[in-house]
């Protein structure tokens, strides 16, 4: 039946399937990355318009947005006038200007994607679809299930289509309505290509018929895809491929034509006659796409320009800054926090409330990754980057009786799925699950049900980090790190934030989680650089390793002088409910403890302020009520049930800064800055940026890149309202009890995101900073490509330099005046909007 002329590469057609679909895993290990990394190897407005065009995805906020944020002065008059300048050039500016500010456009799009299969719409009015994917949804979610399911799967997990012939040939019933094709799936006799065969008959479509068919569900197809990669995700392992499920795809599509039509049905491929456009044939760029394009640069230079005026202002270089007060005496406490844009705010309210403390910012993994073993459990759990594979287990070991049993809530239950069991659950402990709903509602408190930061670990359990005999492996991974390894660890981390001296005699060292009872997107709330964890355990394994004398011995021999009375401790910061525990307290001597007693006065401070500023984007909660007021009204609301936004995480991030404290130290950034320390002084060949860099970009740039495509098409790139979500088998989320999966964010954690690509302020010789990026080719793509933007900022001259072409070029901000924040309460009670970069007046 094939009339084609082309040959069909079945595996090159799974491979670019794959590179396309949404490379989302399983909740449990959401993890942050660019939506459409499938077009990073093109320039930013190239690769997004390639997908707009093939894929119908929205790539840029509303034209009607843009036009508003430039009413409102958000995009600057001066700085549109200079993109337009050099894009277009000076003469084109005012006729530009006014075609961005008042011409009417269609701004409807008719995507390639779906247009060939839709032909059985079009043509024989059947709507596979609706046929089809009820089915496929259901026998996916239940195959792949981790344990939401009330019946298992019911046969051995050989791969998909095996499975489902050995279901099939056991039960009465079938998941085929024809004989032809329950026949077919019995014998075997089928490859993917034949199927194409009979379908479509041209061979010349059959990628684009399997691409069509695919993305008509690119949640559950890009979900499949993901899992056949990293089998790990799953604790439950189901063996699954793309090519299995293309193939159980096509024999229910083929079943349900032959089921409605009564066999009278023909290829579709002639059909398409005439109608050749490949899905990726060449794109023309229209003027509507360059409004948009002059729009955005306008959009997130207006915010650029106005950090680098900021920075300008403070960028007096390290040996200045130590002449200030707060420099003048040695630091007396010292905090290492996650690089978190969340941790920005924390940070300054410390510093804040004790001038003579100093904090740091670097990775929340603190450079030690493994898996970690809690007692009791069976799986491994992953605390380390997602590309990062770790080569050490560090295992809980329980010292006392004391550790927390897992607490279930009665009414959460199977026996209420059954017949007779069910109806007595419902009469009995149904009608207290209602009062005990009422009561959330109106007294919301922890409950068994909510996701804790604090759960990750058990502080009271004695953890196996030293590894003392080398053949000490379990599943190919090393039980603990040997004392040179933690010295590396340890060293390099000091290195990399410019930590090698001047230690105070309380070094904290800070990871953060977070807390929730209405949120399958829990992970994405905790720490990215640990996989989506807590970072408490890793706190606790690089507090232990500097603490360590052996350790110490190894890093004098680096250049490293710990003080003998310096001691490291632990702790984690949940940034849902702005509380703050610490680890190992009891190892600490004498005079720390008594040291800690009162800075924890300080954190508790700190935090109840920055709550009270969190709290200025909750409509919920009156900001204007005391920090200590706020600070309860926010715990509440951590564990109100009816609440979709118990934090807003990521959302509105746009800054990246690499450099030392004194940057960044004097101004008000408004939570949008991912802060990582780092000194030039020590680093002339740019080894530790590049380090820094390979860690950060695709972090940063990924978090920041799933924030934009989620808030600009919350719809396809995100994962809309998560009010009518069900979650299907622990492993995504999807609208009602049949629908697609939702890949990227719902619309409660964009919602006041401003979609701005990420903006990398690096301090440091703008030649090293060239080098560093090159030498990593993935790293350099980010750049190159301006998926996200970069800066240098000189050290020695104070001037910048963006990045623009492979090549740095000055540049010298167009807005000199930097605001000064008045009284930082005052400014919380007045405003829920984005505020500006500004600089710290008042002291608290």
């Amino acid at each position: 039946m094939n009339t084609g002329v082309l040959l069909f590469d079945e595996q090159e057609m799974l491979h670019q399937l794959t590179h396309y679909l949404p490379s989302q895993t399983p909740l449990k290990d959401f993890v942050h990355h660019n939506t459409l990394h499938a077009f990073q190897h093109l320039p930013f407005f190239e690769g997004i318009h390639q997908a707009s065009t093939v894929f119908g995805y929205r790539v840029f906020a509303e034209l009607d947005e843009y036009r508003q944020w430039y009413k409102k002065g958000t995009i600057d008059d001066r700085i549109l006038r200079r993109i337009i300048a050099e894009k277009k050039g000076p003469r084109q500016v005012d006729d530009w200007m006014q075609r961005m500010k008042h011409k009417t456009y269609d701004t409807r799009q008719t995507p390639r994607i779906g247009q060939f299969r839709n032909l059985w719409k079009e043509v024989l009015k059947i709507d596979l679809n609706a046929l089809v994917h009820p089915i496929l949804f259901r026998v996916l979610s239940n195959y792949l299930d981790q344990g939401i399911a009330t019946w298992s799967f019911p046969v051995a997990c050989t791969g998909l289509l095996e499975a489902l012939l050995e279901l099939e040939r056991n039960s009465a019933s079938s998941l085929f309505r024809t004989t032809k094709v329950r026949q077919l799936f019995r014998s075997g006799s089928y490859t993917l290509t034949q199927l194409l065969d009979e379908l479509v008959g041209n061979t010349s479509y059959y990628d684009r018929y399997v691409f069509d068919q695919q993305f008509a569900h690119p949640g559950w197809s890009g979900m499949v895809a993901a899992i056949a990669q990293q089998p790990e995700t799953l604790l439950a392992k189901r063996p699954v491929s793309l090519h299995d499920l293309i193939v159980f795809e096509l024999l229910l599509e083929l079943d349900a034509l032959e089921f409605q039509t009564k066999g009278k049905w023909a290829p579709l491929a002639p059909l398409y006659q005439g109608k050749s456009l490949g899905l990726f044939d060449p794109m023309e760029v229209t003027e509507l796409d360059e409004v948009y394009r002059l729009w955005q640069d306008a959009f997130e230079w207006s915010y650029y320009d106005q950090v680098l005026a900021a920075l300008k202002v403070t960028s007096h270089g390290p040996e200045a800054a130590s002449q200030s007060p707060q420099f003048q005496t040695p630091p007396q406490f010292q905090a290492l926090f996650c690089i978190d844009d969340r941790e920005c705010s924390i940070r300054r309210h410390v510093e804040q409330c004790h001038p003579h403390a100093e904090t740091f910012g670097t990775p929340g993994f603190f450079g030690v990754p493994f898996y970690y073993l809690p007692k009791g459990s069976q799986a491994y759990t992953k605390l380390a980057p997602g590309p990062v594979q770790p080569r050490h287990l560090i295992k809980e070991r329980s010292t006392s009786e004391r550790r927390i049993k897992l607490q279930k809530d009665v009414h959460f239950n199977k026996h209420s799925h059954n017949f007779h069991s069910g109806w007595i659950w419902s009469q009995t402990v149904g009608f207290w699950s209602a009062v005990r709903l009422v009561d959330n509602i109106i007294r919301p408190s922890m409950a068994p049900m909510a996701s804790s930061s604090l759960n990750h670990m058990d502080p009271t359990a004695e953890l196996i980090i030293e590894n003392e005999h080398p053949d000490d492996m379990e599943n190919g991974l090393r039980v603990g790190f040997t004392v040179s390894e933690m010295a590396n660890c340890v060293a390099n981390v000091l290195l990399s934030i410019g930590l090698t001296y001047r230690f105070a005699p309380l070094v904290y060292v800070i990871g953060h989680g977070a807390s929730s009872i209405n949120n399958p997107h829990y992970a994405a709330y905790d720490c990215g650089a640990c996989c989506g964890r807590a970072g408490s355990v890793n706190a606790r394994v690089f507090s232990y390793m500097a603490n360590k004398p052996e350790v110490r011995a190894l890093l004098a021999q680096k250049g490293i002088y710990i003080p003998a009375e310096t001691q490291f401790i632990g702790g984690l910061h949940d940034t849902t409910r702005d509380d703050m525990v610490f680890f190992d307290e009891g190892l600490l001597n004498v005079e720390n403890r008594k040291s800690h007693d009162s800075y924890v006065a300080t954190f508790t401070r700190a935090l109840d302020l920055n709550a009270k500023e969190r709290s200025r984007k909750f409509e919920s909660i009156n900001t204007k009520k005391s920090p200590e007021r706020v600070h309860r009204a926010v715990r509440k609301r951590s564990v109100s049930l009816f609440e979709p936004r118990p934090e807003l995480n990521h959302a509105t991030n746009a800054l990246t800064v690499i450099g030392g404290r004194y940057l960044t130290r004097d101004l008000f950034l408004d939570r949008r800055s991912f802060l990582n320390s780092y000194d030039y002084r020590i680093d002339p060949e740019g080894t530790l940026l590049l380090a820094i860099l390979r860690a950060a970009t695709p972090v940063c740039g990924g978090i920041n890149l799933e924030y934009y495509f989620s808030r600009v098409d919350n719809d396809k790139l995100g994962a809309s309202s998560k009010l009518p979500h069900n979650v299907m088998g622990l492993i995504g989320v999807a609208n009602g009890a049949d629908g697609d999966l939702r890949p990227g964010l719902p619309s409660q954690m964009i919602e006041v995101h401003d979609p701005i690509r990420m903006f990398f302020v690096v301090e440091q010789v703008p030649e090293i900073v060239l080098q560093a990026i090159k030498s990593d080719k993935n790293v350099y793509e980010w750049y190159r490509n301006e998926w996200v933007h970069l800066v240098a900022l000189e050290p020695r001259t104070h001037r910048f330099y963006v990045f623009s072409e492979d090549a740095f070029v000055p540049y010298e901000p167009i807005g000199q005046a930097v605001a000064t924040a008045p009284d930082l309460l005052t400014l919380f009670e007045q405003h829920r909007d984005a505020l500006p970069v500004m600089l710290l007046q008042n002291k608290h």
